[in-house]
């Protein structure tokens, strides 16, 4: 029988419940398509940072690299620890060690949910760059603390980087709907986006079969209120893509319904899959957070892993439970408990 080793990061807060509960679906849909997931949990997050001093030991990259996959719940709890450090101490060095270029989130709204905005007719995949753009860390601030203080962010785009990020959005959009926007703001910034809009249009012209449209940032968010149906596959920087699909992410139902897959297409090292909702420490432990978005990024590894069959059951299985709408968790306008919601899937399944 086929086995898949995964690393478990639940992480903080909500991430604990959601990853409990999805990792019980998962198992579930692998029994009954013929494969195995192993496992090993590993406690890094804003309680080891408190007890040790870092959010995950020296060698943790290394400790990652030997799994097929990596499934992670939520990393944060500023209260205790500042978000600047969470993050570059756990998310952002899982992604640029492994070099994981490629944020995918599909915005969909399932059957039986109601957007705000909407009831159908949402069905978007964003895939943001992952790596480098406005989240790469270069810069600094001097005369700190005094009146003159000066903060330098510096966003870097090299032509590996952008060519590398647009073809995975035009190979995507070639599997869809033969449509691609390419997302910048080159009216405003005349070096980078008009650098990315050259690299755009130069891959084009090898994806004739592919409709390419540019938008500015600004006009493509009105554009995912107003007008989604135009829409199918969007590929922005990371920065852009960042804010877009948290916009989706509302459009579609909520933070509760939003899945990631961070990929290195290459192979070789651990992709990672997680929801996007952040740790909710105002609801964490009290067993009442949506694992739908954990449970959907659960699916994406499975893809990822070449398990498509066992992915398309567990979506077809995850909206059967929307549909019939008996089983809720709040943010749903239900009362269901987390681990209600995951038993309901994997019944449906």
């Amino acid at each position: 029988m086929k086995s898949y080793n995964i690393a478990l990061i639940p992480g903080d807060g909500i991430g604990v419940d959601v990853i409990e509960a999805s990792w019980l679906v998962l198992n579930a849909v692998a029994r009954r398509f013929g494969f195995e997931l192993a496992s090993k949990t590993f406690p890094w997050s804003c309680e080891y940072y408190l007890e040790h001093g870092v959010m995950m030991p020296a060698d943790g990259i290394e400790q990652l690299r030997p799994f097929d996959a990596i499934f992670l719940g939520a990393v944060g709890w500023p209260a205790r620890v500042p978000d600047a450090v969470s993050l570059h101490g756990l998310l952002l060095p899982i992604r640029k060690s492994f070099d994981l270029y490629v944020n995918a989130r599909p915005h969909r709204l399932l059957r039986g949910v109601e957007g705000p905005l909407r009831s159908s007719g949402f069905d978007i995949l964003c895939i943001r760059e992952n790596t480098e753009g406005e989240y790469s860390g270069a810069g600094g601030r001097v005369h700190q603390g005094s009146t003159n203080e000066v903060a330098v962010e510096t966003a870097i785009f090299t032509r590996n980087g952008v060519e590398r990020i647009l073809r995975y959005g035009f190979e995507a959009a070639r599997k869809r709907s033969g449509k691609l926007a390419s997302v910048t703001k080159s009216n405003a910034q005349k070096y980078s986006m008009v650098f990315w809009d050259e690299v755009t249009d130069a891959l084009a012209a090898e994806y004739p079969d592919v409709k390419v449209s540019r938008y500015h940032v600004d006009a493509v968010a009105a554009r995912f209120v107003t007008n989604p149906e135009t829409l199918n596959v969007v590929v922005a920087s990371n920065l852009f893509g960042d804010i877009l699909t948290d916009l989706g992410a509302a459009i579609q139902g909520g933070l509760g319904f939003a899945a990631s897959a961070n990929i290195n297409p290459a192979g070789g090292v651990p992709s990672m899959f997680e929801p996007v909702h952040g740790s909710a420490p105002d609801i964490a432990g009290k067993g009442i957070a949506n694992p739908l978005a954990t449970i959907w990024a659960g699916a994406l590894m499975l893809e990822h892993l070449g398990e498509q069959q066992a992915a398309s059951a567990l979506i077809t299985a995850m909206e059967n439970v929307t549909a019939q709408r008996t089983a809720l968790t709040p943010d749903m306008g239900g009362t269901s408990p987390t681990m209600d919601v995951a038993n309901a899937v994997i019944k449906a399944l």
